[in-house]
């Protein structure tokens, strides 16, 4: 039987994204992002819950996410399930469950008129038109996403 590991998101950004450049050279970026479940309960009272899941981002996309995305912007995620382990330094054996997205879709309209200038990790400033989600042409042949 086939196995699959495929996660759709729709949520809020909660904070914004960090990148930063691994040791191979590929950009990573990071952030937050949470998601609510409603449902009516058997006595008929509505209730609700929220999720927060880890979110990165590799290559193209990264640097696409770090420029374009923002805190509180509602996104459209797919990609899938990541759990990495790691030692931290007394000795323990620590855990992080993470999304890899693959494709992300930015919901949140934007006024025209919004400035996108933004800093990427560099340090340098970007251009309104770098922002701009209809030139995205070079991350998505690096990444072939977005």
């Amino acid at each position: 039987m086939r196995n699959v590991n495929k996660v759709f998101l729709i949520g809020n950004v909660t904070r914004d994204p960090e990148a930063k450049k691994m040791a191979n050279g590929e950009t990573i970026c990071t952030f937050g992002l949470a998601t609510n479940r409603e449902w009516v309960t058997t006595d008929g009272r509505q209730d609700r819950s929220t999720e927060f899941h880890e979110i990165v981002c590799f290559g193209g996309l990264a640097h696409v996410c770090e420029l374009r995305v923002r805190r509180g912007e509602l996104l459209n995620i797919e990609g899938y399930v990541k759990t990495r382990s790691w030692d931290d330094s007394d000795g323990l054996k620590r855990f992080r469950t993470e999304v890899v997205v693959e494709e992300l879709i930015v919901l949140t309209k934007r006024p025209k008129e919004e400035n996108y200038n933004r800093q990427d990790s560099s340090g340098q400033t970007q251009e309104s038109q770098e922002m701009n989600p209809m030139n995205v042409e070079s991350a998505q042949a690096e990444s072939s996403i977005f």
